[in-house]
């Protein structure tokens, strides 16, 4: 699969990257991190901004490559997680740790499961790991997304 592949089926629409939204998207997935390791709030608060802060890296790759998901119909989620490997090359043991933990966040937000304290950690390391992957990945491939004010 292709992000032009992802996009003929209805997936992902064109886009035209500004370097505000970008600098926003780390912006705020920092802010999401920061909150992630508050330990005085609940471990699935935690998780969700862990989680919310591997979505926003992966949508601000999406949108540097030239590409939106559609929100008009589910899984968009997914999609965004699935590009990861189209945009920035992430191995694919580490697209299926992420895909395991959005399946997780599902069951939790959904099903009213718990989020234990090894899933949390390896949320906020996946996190961690995605913010720093798409950081680097933004300034060899696409500099001026981050210098443009």
């Amino acid at each position: 699969m292709t992000l032009a592949n992802l996009l003929k089926i209805g997936r992902l629409k064109t886009h035209a990257p500004t370097g505000a939204e970008i600098q926003r998207l780390l912006a705020a997935a920092a802010r999401n991190l920061a909150d992630a390791r508050v330990a005085a709030v609940s471990d699935e608060t935690r998780f969700d901004a862990a989680y919310k802060a591997i979505m926003q890296m992966a949508l601000a790759a999406m949108l540097a490559s030239g590409y939106r998901p559609s929100t008009s119909e589910p899984g968009h989620h997914q999609t965004l997680i699935q590009s990861l490997p189209l945009t920035i090359g992430l191995a694919s043991d580490a697209w299926v740790v992420i895909d395991a933990l959005r399946r997780k966040r599902n069951a939790s937000d959904y099903l009213g499961d718990p989020i234990e304290a090894e899933a949390l950690a390896e949320c906020v390391k996946q996190a961690e790991y995605i913010y720093l992957v798409v950081e680097s990945w933004l300034c060899k491939q696409h500099p001026g997304l981050l210098n443009e004010n």
